[in-house]
């Protein structure tokens, strides 16, 4: 499917990008070096990392829907998210979890890149900062009720209500940790300052065409293997590909109508990977709006054939039933969901009418789409789709403009997902109406913390938002392949935080030299 992942699309003509690309190249270092063979990661950083993730981000404030691919070069997160869920240190070292408060144990070594001071009061702005500016990822952090400076590098978050897997969302790009300093003059909002191994270069970035990165050497933790990294803003697909091809670029997001221009091609490798996992969500759902039936939303929910749509969109890896997979945390193998079915989504309806808008991106269009036109077979249905420019998509799709919509659903635990999409108080859901049942629900599994029954009643949450309310539908776990110029680098692998749009592991990403 066509990815939710160009937030600011910029447009740029093929026949300028490789004069854009070595004109970029000059300022933040040299290019890794040109060749087949490699003896390993160097000794010291060197060269610069060219990618392309063709989106420009709209902001670098904390908390911020943008591509992570830009996000986790200058920044960082408090914790690690390792396998099989472990989590694991990174700026906070030990954390003690309460059922209404986690205690986080910082480390005392680090600096922001403009200097500031890391500590527990720059945690404490970071996590209010986001909770408290409206945001795709402010609805889990409307559970801090207040955060105590235990003293520098101890913070403790007070809980308005038990939120069992806080410290799991603190792994996420949710919260990833700006310095203070800039939030507070708001230079944020246009200049990165994290406390990551790379630290924004302002001289040799090219607004809303490139950002370059140079190391930064009073980094904290491990050597990276680049001096450099740039980032660039090439939305123009086979322009993209082209600057691949042309070692004009390390690292870019093959479309799939690209792949036939780098598959077989000697020097260029690739791999596919789940990025990202959507379904249709319906916004006006109190009793009385467009979808406040739920015979209605069940009666749209059946007229989509999630077959189909995959066999139209081949970079779908797969159409479950509900939001979590099996062996994840919140999957429930009594979901039934939506199969297509024209006959009982017509008997739902009965005589009711609906008449809304679906509102499209243009790296959604084709979806939506598809989905319309399914919708639209049952008599009495009108769902008509207007074409957004991707600025009006990002600030209006999930404001209450629109009565349903489509977008991207990163969240990996059932808390999560509930508080950003379904419960009241979530930053997603502007009708601001759940239902009596949900909320009991809910309530039970949140108060059950972390204890062995939590688990089924989470199950049981998923069971009302899905099968009896029919909240949300058409799920889709869509694929991303990421390639890569053999000839300049190696060590390019996926990064470990899953459903993660344009992000590889930078950490692992080393220049190619002649042995």
């Amino acid at each position: 499917m066509a990815l939710e992942k160009r937030w600011m699309k910029v447009v740029v003509p093929l026949v300028v990008v490789g004069a854009m690309l070595a004109g970029c190249s000059g300022g933040g270092g040299e290019a890794a070096p040109t060749s087949s063979a490699t003896s390993g990661p160097p000794s010291e950083p060197t060269g610069t990392l060219r990618i392309n993730w063709g989106s420009a981000p709209s902001t670098w404030a904390p908390g911020a829907r943008i591509e992570p691919g830009y996000y986790y070069v200058p920044y960082e997160s408090l914790v690690l998210l390792g396998d099989n869920n472990e989590i694991l240190p990174n700026l906070a070292t030990e954390w003690v979890e309460e059922p209404m408060a986690l205690t986080l144990t910082l480390r005392d070594d680090v600096t922001f890149h403009d200097g500031t001071p890391f500590n527990a009061e720059a945690v404490k702005t970071n996590l209010e900062y986001v909770r408290d500016n409206p945001g795709a990822y402010s609805g889990p952090l409307q559970a801090i009720a207040s955060i105590d400076i235990v003293d520098e590098y101890t913070a403790k978050i007070n809980f308005k209500f038990p939120a069992p897997t806080f410290l799991t969302m603190l792994t996420r790009n949710n919260v990833l940790i700006a310095s203070p300093t800039a939030i507070a003059d708001g230079t944020i909002l246009t200049e990165p300052v994290g406390t990551g191994p790379w630290k924004y270069d302002a001289a040799n970035s090219v607004d809303g065409t490139k950002w370059a990165f140079t190391l930064n050497e009073d980094y904290w933790g491990d050597p990276v293997y680049f001096e450099n990294v740039e980032l660039y803003a090439i939305a123009d697909d086979t322009s993209a590909v082209a600057g691949l091809l042309g070692n004009e670029l390390d690292v870019t997001d093959i479309e799939n109508d690209q792949f036939s221009r780098i598959e077989g091609v000697e020097n260029i490798d690739w791999y596919d990977y789940n990025a990202v996992r959507n379904n249709v969500v319906f916004f006006d759902r109190a009793p009385g709006g467009v979808f406040g039936d739920v015979d209605v939303r069940k009666a749209i929910c059946s007229t989509l054939d999630m077959e189909a749509y995959q066999q139209f969109d081949p970079m779908t890896l797969e159409v479950p039933n509900q939001h979590f997979l099996e062996g994840e945390v919140g999957y429930n193998p009594d979901i039934v969901g939506y199969p297509a079915d024209l006959d009982e989504a017509a008997d739902l309806l009965g005589d009711a009418t609906v008449e809304a808008t679906f509102p499209a991106a243009p790296f959604l269009k084709g979806q939506i789409e598809f989905f319309a036109d399914q919708m639209n077979q049952l008599d009495g249905v009108d769902i008509t789709v207007q074409d957004l420019a991707v600025p009006d998509f990002q600030s209006t799709w999930n404001t209450g403009k629109y009565a349903l919509g489509i977008g991207q659903n990163p969240e990996i635990t059932p808390f999560d997902w509930y508080s950003s999409w379904f419960a009241s108080t979530a930053r997603q859901n502007p009708s601001k109406y759940e239902s009596p049942e949900l909320k009991a629900a809910a309530d039970a599994a949140k108060a059950a913390g972390s204890s062995e029954e939590a688990d089924a009643l989470w199950q049981e949450v998923m069971k009302i938002i899905i099968d009896d309310e029919a909240l949300a539908c058409g799920f889709a776990v869509g694929g991303q392949r990421i390639g890569w110029n053999t000839d300049t680098v190696a060590g390019v692998q996926e990064s470990t935080q899953p459903y993660m749009i344009n992000l590889i592991d930078y950490r692992t990403v080393y220049p190619v030299v002649s042995e």
